[in-house]
C-alpha cells in the first residue's frame, strides 16, 4: 500500500485516489501531514516536464496572481520527495468537476435551471477576475471546472486547471495552441485539429467560444456541434462550426455523410423553463460566433450575464393550462409588462389574466404602478396563480415522447451492458422528473382552488359589506329626504325637487332590493357554508392523486435500484473477466434493470398521468362553477357600485337644498331685522317724547311748591305746619304733591 503513497515536504497523497487526469499530468486526493485537511495535488507526468522552463512555470505564476471565490484557491507550490518536480496543492472541490456531474444519468439532458443559473454566475465572475489581470485560459471546458461544498452546505462554481493560461491584453494576439477539441474555437480547430497551414493569430476572446460550448453543454446535456461519428469526423465538424449562419447555436449529424441539422433554439427536453430559454439563446448565438466581425467582447459578455441575472423572477402557475412558467422582468418594470411578458408566453390576453397571491388580486397587492424590484418572492411551490377568465377549460400541457428503455442483449459483454445499463437510468431519471412534475401539479391545482375560492369569499365578505353600509346611507338619506319634502311643503321653489328626490329615492330602494338578496344569497353559499370550497374536497377525496399515493417516494426508490444495479455492471466493466458465478450475478442484474424500468415507466404511465388528467378534467368542472359565480359577483359588484354613486348624487342634491335654503333663511333675517329695528326706533322716540311730557310737569310742581313755601316762611303761625311738610319731604312726590 505505501508503493502508491507520495508526498511532499507538508502533504501526502495516494496516486489510486485520482481526481482527474490531463495531457500534462494528473490530480490526486491527498492530506495536510499537520492537521489532516483533505487537499487536491496536482502532479506533472514527463510529457509536461519537456515543455520550455518559463512554460512550466507559468501555471505557477498564474495561481499566484489570481485569488478569487470562483477560482480554485492555491495553497502551497511544493518539491515532489521524490525528485518528480513541483506539484500544486489546492483546496480539495469535493464534489468533483462539471464533466463528471454533466456525465451522471440524472444529468443527460443538463443540468435543473437553478443550476444552471449558479454555473452561469460562477463562471462570468471567476472568467472576469481573469480579464481584470489580463489573463486568458485557453483551455475552458466542463472538465475544468469544479464543484464546491463550503462549510454551511452552499455550492460554488471553481475555475481550475491553468496550464495553458497566460496572460494577454484585450486585443494582443498569440499564436501557440491549446485546448480541447470540441470546445476550440474553429480557427484554433483548423489549425490544431486538422494540422493545416494558416497564418491566423488569435485573442483572448476566443474563450468565449469554449464559455459558449460549455454553457450549451450544461444546459442540454450535449455539445452543440455534432458530427457523426463524433471525434473521428473532423473535417465535418470545422464545417459545422464555419458555415453555420448567424444565430444558429447548434448543428447535428445523424447518419454518416447526411445532411446537417441546424437549431436556433435550445432543445425541448433541456431543463431550463421558456422565459430563462428566451434569455439564453441570445447569449450563446454571440458567443458561438465564429466571425471575428460578429465575435463578442468579453464586455458584453459579462454585461449580458449580468443583466439576466439582475432580472427579477416570478414564478406563476397558469390553471388552464396547468402549466408553470417563469416571467424575467427588469427591475423597473411595471404590472403592465409584467403582463405582456404572460401574453408572450401563455398567449392570454391582458384584460383576461387574473393574477392572484395568496386569495388576493396581485395587481392591488402591488400597486399598478410600482416597480418589479418590489414584488413579494415567488417559489415554484408559492407562484402566482393565474387564470384565463375568458377561458374556463383546464388541459394538461403535451409532453414530449419518453426515451425507450434498452433492451439488453442475451449474452454478456461487459461493456456494452454497463452502457446500455447508463441509459437506463438516464430514462429513469426522465420518468422520476416528470412524475415529480405531475406531483407539483397536484399540489398547485389544489393551490389554484384554494386562491379562487379565497378571491370569491373575500369579494363576496367585501361586497356584502358594502351593501349592508349602503342600506345604512340609504335609510339615513331616505329620512333626509322626508324632512326636506316637509320642510319645502310651503315653498313652491323647492317642492318640485324634493319630490323628485323621493320618488327616486323610492325606486331605488325597490331596485337595490333586487341586487342585495342575491349579495347575500352567494354570501351565505361562499361565505358562510363554504360549498365552493367544500365541493373541490368531495371532488378530490376520491381521486387517486400523486400526493396521496406518495408517487415521488416510488419513483425514487426504483431509480435508485437502477443506479444501484448500474454502478453493479460498471464494477464488473472494470474487472473485465468475470467468473461463472459472476456472470450470474451480472446476468441477474439485467435482469433487474429491465424489470425495474417497467416498473417505472407504468408508475407514470399508468398510475400517475391518468391521475392527473382526471384530476384536471374535475378542475375544469369545478372552474366552470367557480367561474360563473365570479362573473356573478362582477356584475353585482357593479351594480352595487352603480347604486352606491346614484346615492352618493342623491345625496349631494340634498345637500344643495338645504345650502339653498340656509341661503334663503338668511335673507329673509336679514329684511326681518332692518323692520324690527325701525319698530324699535319708533317707540323709543314715543317713549322719549312722553318722558319729555313728564319733566315739564314735575317741573311746574316744583316750582308751585316753592312758592308757597316762600308764603309760609312768611306766616310765623304756620311754621310747625311748614316743619312737617319739611319732613314728609322724603316721601313719594304724588304725596307731597298732595299736601
Amino acid at each position: 500500500m505505501n508503493s502508491f503513497l507520495r508526498g511532499s515536504t507538508n502533504y501526502v497523497w495516494c496516486t489510486t485516489s485520482v481526481l482527474g487526469k490531463g495531457a500534462t499530468g494528473a490530480v490526486f486526493q491527498g492530506v495536510n501531514k499537520h492537521n489532516g485537511e483533505p487537499v487536491a495535488v496536482k502532479t506533472f507526468n514527463q510529457l509536461s516536464h519537456m515543455r520550455p522552463h518559463d512554460v512550466q512555470m507559468r501555471e505557477f505564476e498564474v495561481l499566484r496572481k489570481v485569488k478569487h471565490n470562483n477560482i480554485v484557491k492555491l495553497l502551497d507550490i511544493e518539491d515532489d520527495q521524490e525528485g518528480r518536480g513541483k506539484v500544486i496543492v489546492m483546496e480539495l472541490c469535493t464534489g468533483g468537476s462539471l464533466f463528471n456531474i454533466l456525465d451522471d444519468p440524472e444529468n443527460t439532458y443538463g443540468l435543473p435551471q437553478k443550476e444552471f443559473l449558479l454555473v452561469l454566475e460562477h463562471l462570468s465572475a471567476g472568467m472576469k477576475h481573469l480579464r481584470d489581470n489580463n489573463l486568458v485560459h485557453r483551455d475552458l471546458k466542463p472538465g475544468n471546472i469544479m464543484k464546491y461544498i463550503s462549510e454551511d452546505g452552499q455550492t460554488i462554481y471553481k475555475l481550475t486547471d491553468f496550464g495553458a493560461a497566460r496572460e494577454l491584453e484585450e486585443n494582443q494576439q498569440f499564436v501557440s495552441l491549446y485546448g480541447t477539441e470540441e470546445y476550440l474555437h474553429p480557427d484554433m480547430y483548423e489549425r490544431a485539429v486538422l494540422r493545416r497551414s494558416i497564418n491566423r493569430s488569435f485573442t483572448a476572446n476566443v474563450d468565449l467560444w469554449s464559455i459558449g460550448v460549455t454553457l450549451y453543454h450544461v444546459a442540454t446535456g450535449n455539445l452543440p456541434f455534432r458530427p457523426y461519428g463524433g471525434r473521428k469526423n473532423k473535417e465535418t465538424m470545422h464545417h459545422i462550426t464555419t458555415k453555420k449562419a448567424p444565430g444558429v447555436i447548434a448543428g447535428t449529424q445523424t447518419s454518416e455523410n447526411g445532411p446537417i441539422e441546424w437549431a436556433r433554439d435550445l432543445p425541448p427536453h433541456c431543463q431550463l423553463k421558456a422565459g430563462l430559454k428566451a434569455l439564453v439563446t441570445p447569449l450563446l448565438a454571440g458567443l458561438l460566433e465564429e466571425n471575428h466581425k460578429r465575435m463578442w467582447s468579453f464586455d458584453r459578455f459579462f454585461y449580458v450575464v449580468q443583466h439576466i441575472l439582475s432580472k427579477k423572477v416570478l414564478h406563476v402557475f397558469y390553471t388552464n393550462q396547468a402549466t408553470s412558467i417563469e416571467v424575467y422582468m427588469d427591475p423597473d418594470e411595471s404590472f403592465f409588462n409584467l403582463k405582456e411578458h404572460i401574453l408572450e408566453q401563455t398567449k392570454v390576453p391582458h384584460n383576461a389574466q387574473l393574477l392572484l397571491l395568496e386569495a388576493e388580486e396581485f395587481e392591488l397587492r402591488v400597486g399598478v404602478n410600482s416597480s418589479a424590484r418590489g414584488y413579494p418572492t415567488t417559489t415554484t411551490d408559492n407562484p402566482v396563480m393565474l387564470f384565463n377568465i375568458e377561458n374556463n377549460n383546464v388541459t394538461l400541457p403535451g409532453e414530449l415522447d419518453l426515451p425507450k428503455f434498452p433492451s439488453f442483449p442475451s449474452g454478456v459483454s461487459v461493456e456494452n451492458d454497463a452502457s446500455l445499463a447508463k441509459v437506463a437510468c438516464s430514462v429513469g431519471h426522465e420518468c422520476k422528473r416528470r412524475v415529480e412534475n405531475f406531483s407539483l401539479l397536484d399540489t398547485q391545482m389544489n393551490k389554484a382552488v384554494e386562491q379562487f375560492a379565497g378571491l370569491l369569499k373575500n369579494q363576496l365578505i367585501k361586497l356584502c359589506e358594502r351593501v349592508k353600509h349602503q342600506e345604512d346611507v340609504g335609510s339615513s338619506i331616505w329620512e333626509i329626504s322626508d324632512l326636506v319634502e316637509i320642510a319645502v311643503s310651503n315653498n313652491e321653489t323647492y317642492q318640485d325637487k324634493a319630490s323628485t328626490i323621493h320618488t327616486e329615492m323610492s325606486s331605488l330602494k325597490a331596485t337595490f332590493q333586487r341586487v342585495s338578496d342575491p349579495v347575500q344569497q352567494l354570501h351565505n353559499r361562499f361565505v358562510v357554508e363554504e360549498s365552493l370550497i367544500r365541493e373541490w374536497i368531495t371532488a378530490y377525496r376520491d381521486l387517486r392523486s400523486p400526493n396521496k399515493n406518495r408517487v415521488n417516494e416510488k419513483a425514487k426508490y426504483l431509480v435508485d435500484r437502477l443506479r444501484d444495479s448500474w454502478q453493479h455492471l460498471l464494477r464488473d466493466r472494470a474487472t473485465r473477466s468475470l467468473t461463472h458465478n459472476d456472470e450470474q450475478f451480472h446476468a441477474l442484474e439485467k435482469i433487474k434493470i429491465t424489470e425495474t424500468g417497467k416498473r417505472v415507466k407504468t408508475l407514470l404511465n399508468d398510475d400517475v398521468r391518468p391521475a392527473v388528467e382526471l384530476e384536471a378534467e374535475c378542475l375544469a368542472d369545478w372552474y366552470k362553477k367557480a367561474q360563473t359565480i365570479f362573473l356573478q359577483t362582477q356584475f353585482l359588484l357593479k351594480d352595487v357600485s352603480s347604486h352606491e354613486e346614484t346615492l352618493y348624487n342623491i345625496r349631494m342634491r340634498l345637500v344643495q337644498i338645504k345650502e339653498d335654503l340656509k341661503e334663503d333663511i338668511k335673507n329673509d333675517g336679514e329684511v326681518s331685522k332692518i323692520a324690527n329695528e325701525r319698530t324699535v326706533n319708533e317707540q323709543n322716540i314715543e317713549c322719549m317724547k312722553k318722558s319729555k311730557e313728564m319733566m315739564c310737569y314735575l317741573r311746574t310742581m316744583w316750582n308751585y311748591n316753592r312758592d308757597i313755601k316762600k308764603v309760609l316762611v312768611q306766616n310765623s303761625e304756620l311754621v310747625e305746619k311748614i316743619h312737617k311738610l319739611a319732613i314728609n319731604d322724603e316721601q313719594p312726590k304724588e304725596e307731597v304733591i298732595s299736601n
